[in-house]
């Protein structure tokens, strides 16, 4: 028998079907090194992939990428790529993924549509420009600009309701029967956080607080309403209970910023010693912060830790229940607020310590790299304070003390530049009583309210603010600060009766 090795017809055909292969793999990889832009097997460059491609963002959202299929000259793109409305932004490069960085948020309710055209394909080492880009085109669009305040006036009285500017309709979130004293919106803007008693507590709804969440009507993903509502006096969702208030009076409370944690304060009903702060779960589990000993507090924006007022100075601890103390900041008596990405945050000095500043306060900037910098110092109140979106300025809700035979505050809302340290009178509130703040996502504006209060409580007039003073009625006011378009600030009434408005995020 012949032992040489004899081929089979298949292998004949394979072994000519890879030598065939190989040869145009060479090719084609040769011809890619060498050819111009008009080699014939050349793919036409294209955007492969838009990430905001028919997507809702809000001011979470600070940049979009933009893959493209074939290297290109970096210049064209950025000659030719529109966006309308136009929103200012810084380009930059890795490989073929364009990155477009938003100088400042995008304007809610809003549609932006994207172009590109004309831009050209360029290989490196080549100085010749290749074939256009295939024609793109896409759009995505921002939350609908919305906001939800107290209402203070007949049967809103009392009771939670939201209102979405972009598409003007008001709806009642919380039946009759409770009386909202406070609340956080969650940060997907779904859900509202609140407290609240029953109207049958009378005088004393403010120790029977409980802790709900109510929906809104936005989705959790794309933040579109589920239906068009028309009945402006109720809404289709009932409010969930999350804490009970039958062993302990719930207090002050707290949303971190991931919407998973809610801190509050408690006090035990038989045992006034056993005061604290709490700590509820995402999956609605509760446990005491054992070493806080219940001042004043505020969630860190990285939702992981929590400042709260200990004796002379600030304490920051974990979100754990039986965490020690990760710092101590002895010099400051108050937290503000944070800046929404959480490197800086605004805190009170009482000057205790310091003779030549008795009876008055200081604000500060204090920052992640160790900078504490004084922003002003005052005889007045340091009420309320918040960062805009880009944290280059702080607006805040100061009162200035008037002399004369009274004691006498006149607040003011003023505007804070954090580079020049510059501190701008905005608006005085000749009628103010009880105020609170609130800047948009977006930074279109600050909503505030004036508030009218009687220290005579009843069934009948309520609902109460944190003092205990009964809430007669209340209007609602936008402030637009200056801008690049407008050099002085515009103030206008809206037309609603309530108080504590905030922005939905």
């Amino acid at each position: 028998m012949n032992n040489q090795q004899r081929f089979h017809p298949i292998d004949t055909i394979a072994i000519a079907l890879i030598t065939f292969l190989s040869f145009i793999i060479g090719f084609l990889i040769w011809n890619s090194n060498s050819c111009s832009s008009n080699c014939w097997f050349e793919v036409q460059p294209q955007v492969k992939e838009f990430s905001w491609q028919n997507k809702q963002i809000s001011s979470e959202d600070k940049a979009f990428l933009m893959t493209f299929n074939r290297p290109m000259d970096r210049d064209s793109v950025e000659q030719n790529l529109a966006i309308e409305p136009p929103l200012p932004g810084k380009f930059s490069w890795a490989g073929n993924k364009l990155a477009y960085t938003l100088e400042i948020p995008a304007p809610y309710g809003e549609t932006y549509r994207v172009f590109l055209q004309e831009a050209r394909q360029k290989f490196v080492g080549q100085e010749e420009l290749g074939e256009e880009v295939e024609p793109f085109f896409s759009q995505f669009k921002t939350r609908d600009r919305a906001f939800a305040y107290i209402g203070s006036e007949g049967e809103e009285r009392g009771r939670l309701i939201l209102y979405n500017w972009t598409r003007q309709q008001k709806t009642i979130l919380t039946p009759e029967n409770l009386i909202v004293f406070n609340f956080e919106p969650y940060p997907q803007g779904d859900r509202i956080l609140f407290s609240a008693a029953d109207k049958s507590s009378g005088i004393d709804a403010i120790r029977m607080l409980q802790l709900y969440t109510v929906a809104t009507g936005f989705n959790n993903n794309d933040r579109e309403p589920t239906q068009q509502v028309e009945d402006t006096s109720l809404s289709n969702s009932e409010p969930k209970l999350i804490l009970d208030n039958k062993k302990y009076q719930n207090n002050k409370f707290d949303l971190s910023q991931d919407g998973k944690t809610i801190v509050v304060q408690r006090l035990n009903r038989k045992k006034p010693q056993d005061f604290g702060l709490w700590i509820i779960n995402n999956d609605n589990s509760i446990k005491p912060l054992k070493n806080s000993t219940g001042g004043d507090f505020l969630v860190t924006p990285d939702s992981k830790a929590l400042a709260v007022a200990e004796g002379e100075g600030i304490a920051l601890f974990p979100l754990q229940p039986e965490a020690q103390p990760l710092d101590f900041l002895p010099k400051f008596g108050r937290v503000v607020s944070f800046s929404s990405d959480g490197r800086a945050a605004a805190m009170v000095n009482y000057n205790t310590d310091n003779p030549d500043l008795k009876y008055t306060r200081s604000l500060f900037y204090v920052n992640n790299q160790g900078l504490q910098k004084e922003l002003l110092n005052l005889e007045g109140s340091i009420i309320d304070c918040q960062f805009n979106p880009t944290a280059t300025n702080l607006y805040c809700l100061l009162s200035e003390l008037k002399q004369g035979d009274e004691y006498r505050e006149q607040p003011y809302i003023a505007a804070i530049d954090l580079k020049t340290n510059k501190t701008t009178p905005l608006l005085a509130l000749p009628e103010y009583q009880d105020s609170r703040i609130s800047i948009a996502p977006d930074g279109l504006g600050v909503l505030f309210d004036q508030v009218l209060t009687s220290d005579k409580i009843s069934n009948t007039n309520i609902p109460i603010n944190d003092s205990g003073a009964t809430i007669v009625t209340s209007r609602l006011w936008l402030l637009i600060p200056p801008s690049e378009k407008s050099s002085s600030h515009q103030v206008e009434q809206l037309p609603f009766i309530g108080f504590n408005p905030q922005w939905i995020p």
